[in-house]
Order: C-alpha cells, then structure tokens, then sequence
C-alpha cells in the first residue's frame, strides 16, 4: 500500500547520521515536512540542506535524548510550531560495548535513558494531537537484540527489550484509535553505531565492528522502514542473515543458543 507523506509532519530523533539521515532523505523525497533532532547543529544543518535540496521543508530542533529536561521542552516547541505530528520515529540511541560485570549502573541508567525513556516521553507529548485528530504513526528503532540478549550489550538489549514491551502495548490500545505503530529490528546496517556505543568507562568504543562493517547501507534500512510503515506492520526484521537469529530463538532454541556463543560479539 502506497501511503502519501507529502507535508506531512515528520519528526525524527538521531536525524544527524546513520539510519536517521537516511530516513530524512527518504522522506524529503516524499515531499514530508521535516523536524530533525539531535545533539550536533552542524550535521542537523548539512542533513536539513540536502533535504531542502531534495524539495522539502526541513527544520531543525536540537535534542540530548540523555536530558530528560529537554525532551518536553523540545515536543512543546515542535507541537507549538506545527500544531501536530503526523509522524514520529524514535531512532535516536546509543549501543554498548561492556561485560555485565564490568559495567557501572550510571553506564546502564544512560543507555536505558537514550535508548528507552525518551521515546516514551515523546511519544506521550505526541500522542494527544494525534488521538485528537485520529490518525498518527509512531516508529520505534528498537533492533534484533530487542528479541534476544547478547554478549557485550546487556543494557543496550535491555532497553531495545522495553521498547516491544511498550510500543506493542500502545498499539493494543490505539491502533483502533487511528494510531499505527512500527517496531523496527535492525540487524547489522553500515552506520557509526559501534563507533559511537559507550564502554564500561562511559566513553565512545571508536572502532567499527567487522559485523556493522559489512552491513546493510542505512539507504536500503530506509527504504525497508518505509516499506514496513506503508504496509502498517507492527514489527519488521531488517538485515541480512543474522535476522535468522530472531527466528532461531522463536522456533529452535538449542540452535540460537549454540549459535549465540559463536557468533563474534565486536
């Protein structure tokens, strides 16, 4: 099903790089009104030219998922700008690079801030206007270590685990409402993500994971995000051929957990 997002009011957190840049080319080209957010102004304004280039409005609203202080105060001045939002993706996060018993709670309490607490604060600043007015999609960037835990990711796979938890509970209750809701689980996509995920020290891992090096480009998880949205699924596996993980945890336990010990962690 095709589905027009022509000046339709499009939010996207972690706009600034990797799937989220990706996704702001992909719905510039759609004719969307664009609301980009992220910590960094400068790669907001190179990403929200080439939007404008590719024939769209784009705006920029700078955003830390990490400060709970400005996640309302953000949505506040997007729903006072806009009025509403048609469609919200929470892409923005952080991944970890950290053994369970090495890691501080400050490091987990961050990565679950990021990559859970503000998609679900935004998503409630959102969510009135769009009951009000019956119609809204909401996208969830969660990834495959949201269906299973891995080696190095406990906190990143805990929160990607909170955002099913939620996500497929606010679809019960709203997709009669008009709301749709998107959950999607990437696999590996060619993006800085490993580069970025934090150590047990707090600080950037800053090396690109041989797996996330030869993965899908951020283009083609773009394409598929959207393809998933059109097609109004509640949950959409994106990758190559460690999505057979998911599908080996569901239907052949004793393989997944074979596999998952051998399978390089970085």
């Amino acid at each position: 099903m095709k589905v027009s997002y022509k000046d339709k009011n499009v939010w996207i957190t972690g706009a600034s790089s990797g799937i989220g840049e990706a996704l702001a080319y992909a719905f510039a080209r759609e004719g969307a009104r664009l609301i980009l957010s992220s910590r960094r102004t400068d790669e907001l304004e190179r990403v929200a030219a080439r939007c404008r280039e590719l024939g769209s409005e784009a705006s920029i609203v700078l955003l830390d998922l990490a400060v709970s202080s400005q996640l309302e105060k953000a949505a506040d001045e997007v729903l006072a700008t806009f009025g509403h939002v048609d469609v919200l993706v929470n892409n923005g996060g952080i991944s970890q690079r950290s053994i369970v018993a090495e890691t501080p709670i400050d490091v987990d309490r961050r990565i679950m801030e990021v990559d859970y607490f503000s998609g679900v604060v935004l998503t409630k600043k959102v969510l009135p206007a769009m009951l009000q007015r019956g119609k809204g999609h909401i996208v969830a960037v969660s990834s495959i270590t949201g269906k299973f835990g891995f080696s190095y990711r406990s906190a990143y796979a805990a929160a990607k685990h909170a955002i099913h938890g939620f996500y497929e509970s606010l679809w019960a209750e709203e997709h009669r409402n008009g709301i749709d809701v998107t959950i999607i689980c990437p696999g590996r996509v060619h993006t800085n993500v490993s580069l970025n995920a934090i150590t047990k020290t707090g600080e950037a891992y800053g090396i690109m994971d041989h797996g996330q090096d030869g993965g899908i480009s951020s283009e083609q998880c773009a394409r598929e995000i959207i393809k998933a949205m059109n097609a109004k699924k509640v949950e959409a596996y994106i990758g190559g051929r460690e999505i057979l993980m998911v599908y080996f945890k569901r239907y052949i336990p004793w393989l997944f957990y074979k596999l998952v010990t051998k399978v390089k962690p970085t």
